[in-house]
């Protein structure tokens, strides 16, 4: 994946119905210029690396918009790690758990079968997977 510019960042939010802001532009051009995994924390820093202060409320509310309109997947490794993935392609991750850092797996080299009868009235919307690996 190519980083995307900040034009392409601001085309990309109206694309999703998501009003471009600066603080959102930021954010979005934080995600989107590195196109890797970031906890909320790590943009936070990012973004106030690189603009003006922008608050922790609006980082955090920013990322539920953007994950609420598709625009970057939500990924909970552990109950106290939670990282936003630019790439909503289908796809899977190693999660290093010594280093706390992610890699993509593409979304073909895990086939998943024998997945559970789902209950009435819904349909599958993805399966994450999620390997956890460490050094040895």
């Amino acid at each position: 994946m190519q980083p995307l510019s900040r034009n392409e960042v601001t085309d990309l939010l109206r694309r999703h119905q998501i009003a471009p802001t600066y603080q959102r532009t930021a954010i979005a051009q934080v995600l989107f210029s590195r196109r890797q995994h970031f906890s909320a924390d790590q943009i936070l820093a990012l973004v106030n690396e690189q603009h003006a202060e922008v608050s922790k409320a609006t980082v955090y509310n920013t990322l539920r918009l953007f994950v609420d309109k598709q625009l970057v997947r939500e990924l909970i490794v552990d109950p106290t790690r939670v990282f936003y993935d630019p790439n909503t392609s289908p796809h899977h991750h190693f999660y290093h758990v010594e280093s706390g850092s992610l890699m993509d797996i593409d979304g073909t080299a895990i086939e998943v079968t024998g997945l559970p009868t789902l209950p009435e009235g819904t349909v599958a919307d993805g399966v994450d997977i999620v390997v956890r690996i460490r050094n040895r």
